[in-house]
Order: structure tokens, then sequence, then C-alpha cells
């Protein structure tokens, strides 16, 4: 990956880097204000395009689940989120998405189990979601975090302990819920309201002292649902619930020396990556005893 990365062809810096479901595809972004996808085989990596047409750097790109075809957004410092797919190995911008007036910072997928879903943050405050269905999309925005939304995160599609419960005698339904973070210092979780059409805040997790940066819900549906946030305030909190509907959340703290920008779990939600401001990435696990021990440090 590092090699991949080092000869990406960008002429600035790199932003985001992201393989798509089955791992033969990496989408890079710029500060060039350009999105470039790599044929991965092996440590062999190829070129096959360069897609172009935002007008600011491009913050982030996010591959949507194959079910839905060969489908890639990017946000940008432009204030738009562009949907892109590829037919026949030709790549083309099928959506644009400018209802926001600053920075979307952040893109996240929902499960396909929920459906086509695309959620965005924005430096307006706003999250919007994006929502294909019968070939059209259609779009939601809300206001959210004071002085700017910097993440967001979507939840399994199926709440924790349900697929494994004995008294349930079908397929748990799907749910439609995320997380997202910004600059009131707030963690707010978010869930589809049908009554209203839109989606309501259940939840407001406190305690950072400083702009949230990014959030990361786990993938993780065996027993407790788990939620990770990076804070400014150089610190990470997990926090652990079992029973969301419920609003009942535990916090763990994990302190730095440095701010914490990113946090991302594993696929199997166990072990959960955190990168800093001093070019440092911990990997961190859950003790049996409880609380959370880093198992490795990585310096770049």
């Amino acid at each position: 990956m590092a090699q991949v990365i080092s000869n990406s062809g960008h002429d600035d810096m790199i932003h985001d880097a992201v393989l798509d479901y089955y791992g033969r595809r990496l989408a890079t972004c710029s500060s060039d204000k350009t999105i470039k996808i790599f044929e991965v085989e092996g440590d062999q990596h190829r070129l096959t395009e360069t897609l172009k047409g935002h007008d600011g750097p491009v913050w982030c790109v996010s591959w949507a689940h194959p079910k839905y075809g060969n489908i890639l957004a990017s946000s940008s410092y432009d204030g738009k989120v562009f949907i892109w797919r590829e037919q026949n190995n030709q790549w083309q911008r099928i959506y644009t998405y400018d209802a926001h007036s600053a920075s979307v910072n952040l893109l996240s997928w929902s499960p396909h189990e929920s459906g086509c879903l695309l959620a965005t943050a924005s430096s307006d405050g706003r999250v919007s979601v994006l929502s294909f269905d019968n070939n059209a999309w259609t779009s939601l925005i809300f206001p959210a975090h004071a002085i700017g939304a910097f993440a967001v995160s979507w939840a399994p599609a199926i709440v924790p302990g349900s697929a494994t419960s004995a008294a349930t005698s079908q397929a748990p339904a799907a749910v439609q819920r995320f997380v997202s973070g910004g600059g009131d210092c707030l963690v707010k979780i978010w869930e589809w309201n049908k009554d209203v059409g839109n989606y309501a805040c259940t939840k407001e997790l406190t305690g950072h002292g400083d702009w949230v940066r990014d959030v990361a819900w786990s993938p993780s549906v065996l027993a407790k649902s788990y939620i990770a946030s990076a804070s400014q305030d150089k610190t990470v909190r997990i926090w652990t619930s079992a029973n969301v509907a419920a609003g009942d959340w535990q916090c763990a703290t994990l302190s730095f020396d440095a701010n914490a920008w990113r946090v991302s779990w594993s696929l199997s939600g166990n072990v959960l990556a955190v990168s800093t401001g001093d070019n440092r990435v911990s990997l961190w696990k859950e003790k049996l005893s409880g609380g959370w021990e880093c198992v490795k440090t990585i310096e770049e």
C-alpha cells in the first residue's frame, strides 16, 4: 500500500486512500483536485483513471457496496459531492450534490442492508443523507453541529445481539442509524424517524473539550455497540452500549501526546486504529478484564 501511494501520480498532498470491497482497486484523492483509480494485484499497481471536476482539494473518497455496481463518492473543499460510476471500463460522473455551502469533509456509505445511502458531514454545520432508489437520487439535509460537522459513520444495519437472540424467530429488521462529530465538541447519534420522514438526534455524547475530528461506529454485531471519537483535545473516547435504543452509553478515555485525528475499526470490530498528530498510529484492543490496551504503535 505504501508503494502505491508513494507513486500515486498526484501533484499534491494525498488526503484519502481507500480500497474497494474486494481489495482490487484503490481510489486516492488529493489537493490537486483529482481522484485516481488504481488496479491492485499483489505488490503491483496500475493507474487506470484520473477523475477530474472538483474545484478544490478532494478530502474523501468512498466505495459503495458492489451490490450497487462500481460506485465511488468523492467530497471536496468546493462544497460538492460527486457520485462516479464505472460501466464498460468507462468512468462517468452520474450525480452532483451541491446543497452544502462549505467544505464537505467526510463521506460514509451505509451498510448495504439499509439501502444505498450516503451520509456527508460539512463545515456549514449540516449533515446530508443521499439516497438512491427507483433509479433516482434524493436527499435530506439538516443542522447537526455548530461551527462545523467534521465526521460521520453508519452503525451496523443489525442491532448487536439481535442476530443471535434465541427469541428472534425471523431475520432482524435493518436499522438506519449513524453517528456524527463536530466543532461543538459533541458526538451525536441519529436515527431514521419514519413519522417525520427525517433523521432525528436521539443522543448527545458529551465529554470532549475540543473539536471532534473523527467518529467511527464499530461493525461488530455480537453483543455491544462501540463508537470511537477522536478529538483535538488529545483524547479518543470509546463509547459502549448494550442497549442503544435506551440511550445507555459508557465511556472509556484514551489519552495521547498529540491531537487525535482519525479512528478506524477492523472489519471484525475488535481492534481500533488511532492516528495522531505526532505521526503515530496505535492499535487498541479491549481487555477481558475491562478497559483498553495498546497492542502496537507504528511511527511514520
